[in-house]
């Protein structure tokens, strides 16, 4: 794999790894850890490398029929899952910028009418949303008020605009979402927006991730186009699982 930020790495190792090791092979390791939470209680991520870790809470191994010293393998595990009636929300893909593509963004500059947006900018903003379709918004969940929002500007209007917000609380980390409008896509506002924003958050402390889901084309080859690496594919409980 390549090499990400010790942020990012010490995250998910922590997610994954803090707990009880049930099950461990150079494939697959399974964990179970009494203190995630509810909305959580499951969750699976599969490295770009291949390799599957899982881990969920007692209770929930126990109504799964996990134990110790049984054979597993991704397959069995994701099989007790569906028998339990436990349902995995879609995964997501996430990616980071690699330690040499960050240092890359740090040095260029950007061409470009595009720079940080602010509540002064609440009506160009407006007009931005109102332009987009519901789905569009609801997709790429970027608002004005969020932590750190950039705009891409043609013609003196906002086509493109991405936002951040730190991921939890106590965490160095700020996830992104972006959003250009449709008659406006193709023209290369979202690279931009994206690493300037990226560019923004590196100077304030945070490491910057973008998530999308599996079958959003569109949004994965943005994330290449920008620079970024997949790290890997994270699944947790959805919300309507009967378990």
């Amino acid at each position: 794999m390549p090499v990400f930020s010790q942020t990012i790495t010490d995250f998910w190792r922590a997610s994954f790894l803090n707990g009880d090791v049930l099950y461990s092979d150079e494939s697959l390791t399974v964990t179970i850890n009494p203190d995630l939470d509810e909305e959580s209680r499951v969750m699976v991520l599969e490295t770009s490398d291949g390799r599957v870790m899982a881990v969920l809470t007692p209770a929930l191994a126990e109504k799964v029929g996990l134990h110790l010293h049984q054979e597993l393998s991704e397959a069995i595990f994701r099989r007790k899952l569906d028998e339990a009636n436990v349902t995995l929300h879609g995964a997501d893909y996430l990616f980071y910028f690699s330690e040499a593509d960050k240092i890359e963004l740090l040095q260029e500059t950007l061409e470009g009418d595009l720079r940080r947006l602010t509540e002064q900018d609440n009506a160009c903003f407006s007009a931005f949303q109102s332009s987009a379709s519901e789905q569009d918004l609801d997709d790429a969940q970027v608002e004005l008020d969020h932590w750190a929002v950039f705009g891409s500007y043609e013609q003196n209007r906002l086509v493109c605009a991405a936002s951040m917000y730190p991921w939890e609380d106590d965490l160095q980390i700020a996830d992104l979402g972006v959003l250009t409008l449709t008659s406006f896509r193709g023209k290369g506002h979202a690279r931009k927006v994206v690493r300037s924003i990226c560019k923004y958050a590196y100077g304030q402390g945070y490491v910057p991730q973008y998530r999308c889901q599996l079958d959003n084309h569109s949004s994965t080859l943005l994330a290449k186009a920008a620079g970024l690496t997949l790290f890997g594919k994270w699944e947790v409980i959805s919300p309507d699982s009967a378990n």
